[in-house]
């Protein structure tokens, strides 16, 4: 019987639109034998062990708590992207990736025990109630924030839309609490902000790779080329700090700036698995205007994609800092109606021209460090691939740690104003531009 998965990639889970086929394989002979008895002896072990703390352990333990603990500490013991989850996750796993959702419409972050406000999202109901950046939420629905984790604190303002919640908000200024009473609406997650620069250079932030990020890459090439005509000197996409996100969108996104050529190949344990994507013929939206990709310490998986497809075809120069180094390929496998899902490595991908970024990254032709504040120094490394436990091996010299700091204020981004002043023509490089008529080898 063939059986059929969703493969994703990036750091941050969530399934693409790809399938992958695989099929029962035939073994023969007495090494496959062995092989097969030796793994139910193996199972049995486990089964003997399981019975003995049902039995035996000092307190009656939660059944299917021991058997999810065994399948995390199976798959933990492969690579730190191989995990489990249950339904939970499972379901807010979906959510994330189709990037809508009921809520309120606010970025969060924990700070002191608090929910502290990033940033309330334009026309949501947060920001229509009046919620600022740098607000602390104490209570939620009259129940004190102090000891819920971020997860908890956000699964409690997510809810059915058209349902009612009350927020307690201290403000700085404020001598006394602030409550507000608001309504959860359908939240797209914006994953894709652009706008011009200087009325010449176009710029494109995309922060994840979601099911809405290619359309926002569309609307912001358009509306850019549209306000600045002959104006427009070139693009800059910041993929700076982007955790990654859905394969398909990743395609998407890079044969926005390509009319040819493969964009990525995936290739698993047996060669028969290999995938590759290509670009199709006028898939270019900017019509070949310049390009310059930002990414740091923080970019990965898909956005490792899409600056890897951009620098190995010459079309875009890469400047920043070295990415993160995650060149490897999830597959999502619901297990049945309740039971979650895994999430297995299942490949490794690579760019273009063959190269794997696994556990090395993308080095940028061009490297901007930022100017780090006194406080912040030796904060702002990113732990890279190379650095996680268990993560699957380099070909090749592993690399790192690389700088991720972006500074909150856009007249302290090194990184942008260099960018700027190559498409403009106040600085030189001699990896910008690239010749955009060489193609990467296939």
């Amino acid at each position: 019987m063939r059986k059929t998965s969703l493969i994703l990639l990036g750091a941050a889970a969530g399934a693409a639109l790809t399938l992958m086929s695989t099929q029962p394989r035939l073994f023969n002979g007495t090494s496959a034998k062995a092989a097969v008895s030796d793994t139910y002896r193996q199972l049995s072990l486990f089964g003997d062990v399981f019975e003995r703390v049902r039995s035996d352990y000092v307190e009656k333990p939660d059944d299917s708590k021991l058997v999810e603990s065994a399948i995390n500490g199976m798959l933990a013991g492969l690579d730190p992207h191989s995990s489990y989850m249950d339904a939970k996750s499972f379901r807010d796993m979906q959510v994330q990736t189709r990037g809508e959702f009921g809520g309120l419409g606010i970025e969060v972050t924990m700070e002191d025990g608090l929910i502290k406000v990033v940033s309330p999202i334009d026309d949501t109901p947060a920001s229509k109630a009046g919620v600022l950046a740098n607000d602390f939420i104490t209570h939620i629905d009259d129940e004190a924030v102090q000891g819920l984790t971020l997860n908890q604190a956000v699964d409690k303002m997510r809810g059915p839309v058209n349902t009612k919640i009350k927020l307690k908000i201290m403000r700085k200024g404020q001598d006394a609490p602030i409550e507000v009473t608001l309504t959860r609406d359908v939240i797209k997650v914006v994953s894709v902000r652009f706008h011009s620069e200087g009325d010449d250079v176009g710029y494109i932030r995309i922060s994840q790779f979601n099911e809405q990020t290619f359309t926002g890459l569309k609307k912001g090439i358009a509306e850019i080329t549209a306000q600045d005509g002959d104006k427009l000197k070139g693009f800059i996409i910041d993929l700076r700090n982007n955790p990654g996100g859905l394969l398909d969108q990743a395609v998407a996104v890079s044969n926005a700036f390509l009319n040819r050529g493969e964009i990525v190949s995936t290739r698993g344990r047996n060669a028969d698995e290999t995938q590759r994507f290509t670009a199709r013929p006028g898939g270019d939206l900017t019509k070949g205007k310049p390009v310059i990709v930002l990414v740091n310490g923080g970019s990965a998986s898909a956005s490792e994609i899409v600056a890897g497809a951009l620098q190995d075809h010459k079309r875009a120069a890469i400047l920043g800092t070295r990415s993160f180094g995650k060149g490897s390929v999830q597959t999502i496998i619901p297990l049945g109606s309740g039971n979650g899902a895994l999430r297995l490595t299942t490949a490794r991908y690579f760019t273009p021209s063959g190269r794997s970024i696994q556990a090395k990254g993308i080095v940028p032709e061009i490297e901007v460090l930022q100017d780090v504040p006194e406080q912040l120094k030796g904060r702002t490394d990113t732990t890279s691939e190379a650095t996680l436990r268990g993560h699957l091996s380099a070909e090749g010299q592993e690399q790192t740690g690389s700088q991720s700091y972006v500074p909150p204020n856009q007249n302290d981004d090194k990184a942008l104003h260099a960018a700027l002043d190559l498409i403009r023509g106040v600085q030189t490089n001699p990896a910008y531009p690239p010749k955009s008529d060489q193609a990467a080898a296939n």
